[in-house]
């Protein structure tokens, strides 16, 4: 059977049923709550992600989809099993690529994928792996001299060996860099454009907006808010962001004071201003820095983002 008439056949399977059911997720470590109460869906085909800080519980929640940890409450399906009693069937069908994934040193690439693809019923040819992550030169290098994108697309490319249905990425591009990303990007691109499933975690919030479907936004083991990148947005802020660094002794009441302003926030030195006048509120921020004998630095406008969603929602920055 050709690569073609399996996804296919993958894509009618799925058709009825969510990729990722979780409902009421909870996992505790002593006094922690790793997750709590953690529900959401994933729908076939699409790119999911999990979008907060480290120790938010995004790892610890795809863990339990994934069936190596149990969860202490809560119900969770992946294409419609449930990943702890059905472990054999549920890692048949997907794919995993770890945070954090320790590759034998001394074998070659070429040989770890198909060591990897003897574990599977299932299997793609290896050259086939090699080709879809660019690795094809790399066929006959040992594993400890890859570079680090080189290793991250191999993890992938091991994920990918038994021709998944789903796929699990757990912050993929942590560590690269911006053209080792964008190299990843495409991969997870050209998963959902073969009609798989993804659910990626990440703490970059470009990385999100760029290949989200859509996400949920996790801090403390909970979801904040979920949605599209433009839904989340949106909910929030009917507004633009004048921005500038802060001059001392423009108080917080004085800002909210100026005209068309709707909500004050502060981001590591830079003070935010949403507003539905732009040029008014400029010209308030223009007069009162005059008052005080300074100018504005850094003085802009831009349209509200998902980090602004995350500081509004936490109360915090969100930073790679």
């Amino acid at each position: 059977m050709k690569v073609g008439e399996l996804t296919n056949e993958v894509m009618t399977d799925r058709a009825s049923a969510w990729a990722v059911e979780c409902h009421d997720l909870h996992k505790r470590y002593g006094n922690l709550d790793a997750v709590a109460g953690v529900s959401f869906e994933v729908r076939p085909g699409e790119v999911f992600g999990l979008l907060g800080p480290n120790g938010a519980g995004k790892t610890t929640t795809i863990e339990i989809l994934e069936g190596i940890r149990a969860p202490d409450a809560g119900d969770v399906r992946v294409l419609g099993l449930d990943p702890w009693r059905d472990g054999r069937r549920v890692k048949s069908r997907i794919g995993v690529q770890l945070q954090t994934a320790s590759l034998y040193p001394y074998l070659t690439v070429g040989e770890l994928i198909d060591l990897f693809g003897r574990f599977f019923p299932r299997r793609l040819p290896t050259h086939q792996v090699l080709d879809m992550l660019e690795l094809g030169e790399k066929v006959d290098a040992q594993t400890r001299t890859l570079s680090g994108g080189q290793q991250q697309r191999l993890s992938v490319a091991l994920a990918l060996v038994n021709d998944p249905e789903l796929v699990f990425l757990d912050e993929p591009t942590t560590g690269l860099d911006p053209a080792a990303r964008r190299s990843l990007w495409e991969i997870v691109r050209r998963l959902r454009a073969e009609g798989r499933s993804v659910l990626l975690t990440t703490h970059y919030m470009e990385e999100a907006d760029a290949l989200c479907d859509r996400l949920a936004i996790m801090d403390h083991g909970r979801i904040l808010e979920l949605g599209t990148a433009g839904e989340l947005v949106n909910r929030r802020f009917h507004e633009q962001a004048v921005h500038f660094t802060a001059i001392p002794g423009m108080e917080a009441a004085e800002l909210r004071s100026f005209p068309g302003v709707a909500r004050v926030a502060h981001e590591d030195g830079e003070v935010l201003l949403y507003t539905s006048d732009v040029p008014a509120t400029i010209g308030a921020v223009l007069a009162a820095a005059d008052g005080l004998g300074a100018a504005p630095t850094d003085l802009g406008v831009r349209r509200p983002t998902l980090e602004d969603v995350f500081l509004e929602l936490t109360g915090r920055a969100l930073r790679d």
